[in-house]
């Protein structure tokens, strides 16, 4: 458990706090491309870390992330007209750049516009996410290019759930590989036939499912690195096999799920607020499974619907699973075919992490073994928070730094293999994978 002091430290994240400051040392999605999709278009509201801002593409086409009210008298930029390169205030028309700088104000018989400049913040467009940096700007570092500088428009793949508690909270979901083995359940499992995948390899995703069930307490493993760390899950399988997932958490608030054979895309959990968290899933570029390894989509065989199975591979989601209709939760299901009752896949997610409140007092907790994963990732972020305060540089920031090579995974192990050096470069699957994409990339 932590103390109350160290969960305040963990889940306040507004301008100021210990958290708060670390955070705004990274760049941050403040919103989707899909949000402010064309120049001179609808400005759309950003609450990121506590503050309130707008964004908004301007008749040029650069992007502007400003503070949401007008330095004149406070009016909501929300409403402004997106006109003549700058946003323009309705109450009495002064304007603003992307750089927050006022550019006219014609309710003024002498203007003064060098003297009026708002908050605004540099920003960063890839992979279908508008990226902000909210820290000082003697601070900033270069942008964490995990693959998606190099997608084309037509390649991105980004979308946004808006999830009601603490950031930290609806993270520790994803870096949780023991619940799949129980909230995610469901009866069909035990009807799937063996297709002779459960022997090492790559098995496909159907007996994935089937090993989750098969084992529920799984055994972890922690590998600390440059960004954050990368853990195991490790079930035996029927057939007395060793099957790892393999999650990768990148300080502070990114996760790549384990998926076969292996995964970069990209779960990010931004708070808003302290109560209130923006969940954002993008593609990067990645090397091809040329292979196949794993056959039909984990969710072919699943009763679950999904995002990407609804046909929404971009754009802000909305929720039809929420507290205020039970997460649609069936009952009769819930007894005779699937252990949440549940239908939609995160909405069980959300079901879970939301009813402990929106900021869960972690002083109330038991944690068990299959927790040091998340205890790790609380540490990691309270002694960032605290060496920050003491004048530490933050963890995964600066210069030289791949993040295009970091990746989640799943496989059964050969004897002897290690699970630390799968898809790594030292893994010779994904480094032929690894060499063709980059042959593709040049041709």
């Amino acid at each position: 458990m932590l103390r109350a002091e160290e969960n305040e430290i963990l889940t306040r994240v507004g301008p100021g706090t210990l958290m708060g400051e670390l955070l705004r040392r990274y760049w941050t999605p403040a919103c989707l491309t899909a949000e402010i999709p064309e120049p001179g278009g609808a400005p759309a509201r950003v609450r990121l870390l506590g503050e309130k801002l707008v964004a908004f593409r301007a008749t040029t086409g650069r992007i502007g992330l400003v503070q949401e009210n007008c330095p004149h008298r406070g009016a909501s930029l929300y409403y402004g007209r997106n006109e003549d390169a700058a946003l323009r205030c309705v109450y009495h028309g002064w304007a603003y750049d992307t750089e927050g700088r006022c550019v006219d104000m014609p309710s003024e018989p002498a203007p003064f516009c060098e003297k009026v400049r708002m908050r605004a913040y540099p920003v960063h467009e890839s992979g279908g996410i508008v990226w902000a940096y909210l820290g000082p700007r003697e601070t900033m570092t270069p942008f964490r290019d995990f693959g998606t500088d190099e997608l084309e428009p037509e390649n991105w793949s980004a979308t946004k759930q808006v999830t009601d508690c603490n950031w930290v909270q609806a993270m520790e979901g994803n870096i949780d590989t023991a619940h799949i083995s129980h909230l995610h359940q469901w009866d069909g499992i035990d009807d799937i036939p063996d297709d002779g995948s459960d022997k090492p390899g790559y098995p496909s995703n159907a007996m994935s499912w089937k090993f989750w069930r098969h084992d529920r307490a799984p055994r972890l493993e922690l590998d600390d690195t440059w960004y954050g760390y990368r853990y195991a899950g490790i079930r035996t399988t029927p057939n007395g096999n060793t099957h790892v997932r393999i999650t990768a958490y990148v300080v502070p608030y990114t996760t790549m799920v384990a998926s076969i054979p292996w995964n970069q895309r990209q779960g990010l959990f931004i708070p808003m607020d302290d109560e209130r968290t923006a969940r954002y899933s993008f593609a990067t570029k990645v090397p091809e499974n040329v292979q196949g390894y794993g056959g039909a989509n984990l969710f072919a065989a699943a009763p679950f619907s999904t995002p990407i199975s609804r046909g929404r591979r971009a754009g802000v989601i909305k929720r039809e699973y929420t507290a205020g209709n039970d997460y649609q939760i069936d009952r009769e299901v819930q007894r005779t075919a699937t252990f949440s009752g549940v239908a939609d896949f995160v909405s069980q997610d959300f079901m879970v992490t939301e009813s402990m409140g929106p900021i869960y007092d972690r002083t109330q907790e038991q944690l068990g073994s299959t927790d040091k994963a998340i205890t790790r990732m609380r540490h990691l972020l309270i002694s960032a928070a605290k060496g920050l305060a003491a004048g530490k540089e933050p963890p995964a920031v600066g210069t030289g730094l791949d993040f295009r090579s970091i990746f989640g995974a799943e496989k059964i192990l050969e004897p002897g293999e290690d699970w630390r050096v799968l898809a790594t470069l030292e893994d010779p699957t994904f480094a032929e994978a690894f060499d063709a994409s980059r042959r593709h990339q040049h041709a």
